[in-house]
């Protein structure tokens, strides 16, 4: 788990509007009593898209390269029979910057602050994604688990074009995957991850690893074995299947 704060580009989050019975439930910033009935162990999966993704991108997309991802973990829930107990969500790697569209399309969607959030990012999706675990953590949200597939944005060029967090993400997880995409046959979207300059992690990650897989191939990259044996897709449905099964 990397420990690290919200920087002075993280947006200020609004206080999360939720119905907790217990401190257990309630998030550290809501401080109000409430009474109501509160579903347990549910779990809340964002994937947070690249550039041309979700949406066009200047010249390019959407590509819906994290939407394959999703399909793979929405077969996994199916297969474990715990579908009534998990929501999965893609999302555009700027969906979340103001206040209004991070309480909208991400603090809106969370049950309460005892559901497990999985963050599973790619590109620049996977660089806002770090960032979006760190303030979802400040708010006293559990972020269970944090996948970061090639995550790009250290370039100055990139920022200007695209709507991202400047500073380096200080991601805030109780477990977080890294794969960098490192082909040796490179095609147009490793010129691209070139561009914007890929995240170069060298501490961090709970399990992190190099692969021989396209910039562009989101789901490739969930799905081949890391260093240890497993994938990120094994890694991640087992972590849902304990939580939602204790």
């Amino acid at each position: 788990m990397a420990e690290g704060s919200a920087t002075a580009d993280t947006p200020e989050v609004p206080v999360a509007r939720r119905n907790p019975v217990t401190h257990t439930l309630t998030c550290k910033t809501d401080q109000s009593v409430k009474q109501a009935s509160v579903k347990l162990r549910d779990v809340m999966v964002f994937l947070v898209g690249g550039a041309g993704d979700q949406e066009r991108y200047y010249v390019d997309g959407p590509n819906h390269n994290v939407d394959y991802v999703r399909e793979m973990v929405d077969a996994d829930i199916e297969a474990l029979e715990i579908k009534k107990y998990c929501t999965t969500l893609p999302l555009g790697y700027n969906a979340f910057m103001s206040e209004e569209d991070l309480e909208k399309n991400v603090i809106g969607k969370i049950s309460n602050c005892n559901t497990a959030v999985y963050i599973i990012g790619h590109s620049l999706g996977g660089w806002n994604g770090a960032h979006l675990s760190a303030v979802l953590s400040d708010r006293g949200f559990k972020v269970k688990m944090l996948v970061t597939l090639d995550p790009v944005g250290h370039g100055k060029i990139v920022y200007g074009i695209s709507k991202i967090y400047r500073q380096v993400p200080q991601p805030k997880a109780e477990y977080w995957v890294n794969i960098r995409a490192a082909a040796v046959d490179w095609n147009l979207s490793d010129v691209v991850a070139d561009f914007g300059e890929q995240w170069e992690i060298s501490a961090g990650p709970n399990v992190m690893g190099r692969l021989d897989i396209n910039h562009a191939d989101a789901n490739f990259m969930y799905a081949r074995p890391l260093p240890g044996g497993k994938s990120a897709r094994q890694i991640v449905r087992e972590s849902i299947l304990k939580w939602t099964k204790e």
